[in-house]
């Protein structure tokens, strides 16, 4: 399997309009975070997980040729609204619609802003079309396996996910407040564990950094990484006083498990 980092940051991204000086030192490329999105290689399934507004540049940076499935882990705005740079990948199916794959409240909120990509081919030549689907607990791929499951991110829940393939895994957890037992088992000895560590301070729908350390070492994955961070977030700095095992991701990096 194959994990990609294509953004890391959070909704205003790193450096945000009008950022005072000092947050983190902009000198570090580690700390220009586009937001947040992965894409990963499972069996012979191209997964996209989530769009933000930078995806065509996302994918031109780290050579994302080609997308079999989307899952949008919940329907805010910095996850879903460079899906319409996706039509490329529906160009390349020959103007099949491409599977999305979400949970309800993430597929209303693309029925409401993607309209015209509705339907199992596209309006026209070269938009997008979506065929969009319920994201079940387990879903099949050719050499792999996905699976689902919900993560509180107040007052919504979104997806978090877990790959798997030849006995290794990829847990997927990104946008919580916390990690509810059934998905804690799913995630357990993971591989790789990603999960969301927005900042120190407390934030009332996102891990903190701490609280990110701390399910990390309950999990007991091989390796952790703490995605979607702000501005506040000096990677250099963060990264130095992490625990061994845990460290922060940053745009661009590449996992292979």
């Amino acid at each position: 399997m194959e994990l990609v980092f294509l953004g890391t940051g959070t909704s205003q991204g790193v450096p945000m309009i009008a950022q005072p000086d000092g947050l983190c030192d902009l000198r570090d490329e580690r700390n220009w975070r586009t937001r947040c999105s992965v894409h990963v290689t499972v069996g012979k399934a191209r997964v996209q997980v989530d769009a933000a507004q930078e995806l065509r540049l996302q994918c031109i940076r780290n050579g994302i040729t080609a997308v079999d499935l989307f899952i949008l882990t919940h329907g805010h705005a910095d996850h879903i609204l460079g899906m319409d740079d996706l039509r490329r990948f529906c160009d390349q199916r020959g103007g099949e619609a491409l599977p999305v794959y979400s949970t309800e409240e993430g597929r209303d909120r693309v029925r409401a802003v993607f309209p015209y990509a509705l339907g199992g081919r596209p309006a026209s030549r070269g938009y997008p079309a979506f065929d969009v689907r319920p994201m079940p607990e387990v879903l099949p791929v050719e050499g792999g396996t996905i699976r689902a499951t919900l993560l509180p991110h107040q007052p919504i829940e979104v997806l978090g996910l877990v790959f798997e393939e030849a006995g290794r895994k990829i847990a997927y957890y990104t946008d919580c407040s916390g990690v509810p037992p059934e998905a804690a088992r799913l995630a357990e000895e993971a591989d790789v564990l990603v999960l969301d560590g927005l900042r120190r301070r407390p934030h009332p729908s996102h891990m903190t950094i701490d609280q990110a350390v701390e399910t990390a070492r309950q999990l007991r994955a091989r390796q952790t990484f703490l995605t979607h961070m702000t501005a506040s977030v000096d990677h250099a700095t963060v990264d130095a006083e992490l625990p061994p095992g845990v460290q922060l991701a940053y745009d661009g990096l590449r996992l292979s498990v």
